[in-house]
C-alpha cells in the first residue's frame, strides 16, 4: 500500500486504523441502510447488446485493461456516469456555447 499517494487526512485514518486508535460511529441502522443503498446501486438486473465499431471496441478493451478491469465493467461504469451526471458530453458543450452567444437578447 506504500505506493498509493494519500493526503494528510487518510495519513491520519490509516495511522489510526493501524495503529488500533481508530473506532467506528456506524451504528447498525446506518450500516443496513447503507448496504440496502449500495445494493440497489450495483443491482444489474437488465442486459443490453450494442453494436460498435471493432476499433472502439479495441480501444474500451485497451483502457478496461490499463485499469484493470473487465471492458463490460468499464462500459456500465462510463454508462452510469453519464446518466447519472458525473461524465459531461464535452463536444456537446462546446456546439452549445456558441449558439447561446447569438441567442441572447
Amino acid at each position: 500500500m506504500s505506493h498509493l499517494k494519500l493526503d494528510q487526512d487518510e495519513e491520519e485514518l490509516l495511522h489510526d486504523i493501524e495503529s488500533d486508535d481508530f473506532t467506528s460511529v456506524l451504528t447498525p441502522e446506518r450500516r443496513e441502510e447503507l448496504s440496502a443503498a449500495a445494493e440497489r446501486t450495483v443491482k444489474k438486473d437488465k442486459r443490453i447488446n450494442i453494436r460498435i465499431s471493432a476499433r472502439d471496441l479495441d480501444a474500451i478493451q485497451r483502457r478496461a485493461m490499463e485499469e484493470g478491469m473487465p471492458y463490460q465493467t468499464l462500459v456500465a461504469s462510463v454508462l452510469h456516469k453519464y446518466v447519472s451526471g458525473g461524465l459531461k458530453d464535452v463536444v456537446a458543450d462546446k456546439v452549445r456555447e456558441p449558439a447561446a452567444k447569438y441567442s441572447k437578447d
